[in-house]
């Protein structure tokens, strides 16, 4: 019988285990110090646990750590590292250091089911969901992870798409007995799936990102199919009765396609749709991937873009460009490791 990790269970959950082995209850959290804490990678190194607890659970359970296989390291600073999963399968998280901030990526999901035009992510399809370990396990594992402020869920996969693996590792991430960050350094990216994006603001604190890339629908189901399910219309209707007016955040992310989304008319159908909630609106630019003919707004158009919109009142920022020179897109740097293996002959 493989053995279980127990990194990425909660405190309830290690408590199951915990008296499934008829020990003490104060050792889960014990356990919850040494995984979350202390960082160990081995039961054996939970000192403070008997003997007889540590042979028990070695019977049963491993750490379970995950260290990146690869990276790609830009120029510019920024790390592309690429991580197995228990499938045999590859995800990616991307470290981006700026000044005093570290950003770090993560994954969700190996693939993606949504399909959207402009991500390579969507062209593996759908192959797995993670795990809240295998999510938590991208900042844990990460060679740079004491110099972390800030996570974003927008790597690989649709956040929401995956909900409770999620939402468990931002307990682990939150939680006094986790690693007591505060939800204001974590933004949850998504496309917008209502059911999953209502639940999320109930249970969670941190930050909200939600995917437009145009305001008008038509469009939209062009190259985001979700847009059929659940309106960006009926989105933001949505987040009209949630409070962002303290430290919770939303934001909308806007990756600028030339002729496609960049028009004054953009513009100003955004300041219609967005009337009335305390926003910022961030412009991206287009990491080109194969097989698409879409392209990226150059740069000076994009300013003006963004002037269009602060005129009217808006808060907008152009996202910093990151990683040009190594597969920066989403899902490149996995997708040529799956091709990579998929090549190999089977001997």
């Amino acid at each position: 019988m493989d053995k279980q990790p127990l990194f990425g269970l909660s405190l309830q959950k290690i408590k199951y285990v915990v008296a499934s082995l008829a020990l003490p209850s104060f050792t889960a959290t014990q356990i919850t110090d040494w995984l979350y804490k202390k960082h160990v990678s081995s039961i054996d190194e939970m000192t403070n646990l008997s003997k007889k607890a540590r042979e028990l659970l070695n019977e049963k359970f491993i750490v379970g750590l995950t260290a990146p296989s690869n990276v790609q390291i830009s120029t510019d600073g920024t790390k592309k590292y690429l991580y197995p999963t228990a499938t045999e399968k590859f995800v990616e998280a991307a470290y981006i250091p700026d000044e005093d901030r570290a950003t770090l990526c993560v994954s969700t999901q190996i693939g993606c089911k949504m399909g959207c035009l402009f991500c390579m992510t969507g062209k593996q399809g759908f192959q797995g969901n993670l795990t809240a370990g295998e999510i938590v396990n991208q900042i844990q594992s990460l060679p740079e992870f004491e110099n972390l402020t800030n996570i974003v869920y927008m790597g690989m996969g649709e956040p929401l798409d995956n909900l409770q693996p999620v939402l468990d590792s931002l307990e682990i991430l939150t939680a006094s007995w986790g690693y007591a960050w505060s939800p204001k350094r974590i933004t949850v990216s998504t496309i917008g799936v209502i059911p999953a994006m209502q639940t999320f603001l109930k249970q969670s604190n941190a930050h909200l990102a939600v995917s437009m890339h145009t305001p008008f629908d038509d469009e939209r189901k062009r190259i985001m199919p979700i847009q059929s399910v659940y309106g960006i219309s009926e989105v933001v209707s949505e987040l009209r009765k949630w409070d962002f007016s303290h430290q919770r955040r939303v934001s909308f992310e806007y990756i600028m396609f030339k002729g496609v989304n960049d028009t004054p008319r953009h513009a100003r159908e955004i300041v219609r749709l967005l009337e009335g909630i305390r926003c910022r609106i961030n412009l991206i630019r287009f990491h080109p991937i194969p097989d698409t003919a879409l392209e990226g707004t150059p740069y000076n158009d994009m300013v003006e873009f963004q002037n269009m919109l602060k005129a009217r009142g808006m808060t907008v920022t152009i996202r910093a460009s990151r990683g040009e020179d190594i597969y920066a897109a989403c899902g490149m740097l996995s997708t040529k490791e799956l091709v990579k293996r998929q090549q190999e002959p089977d001997f």
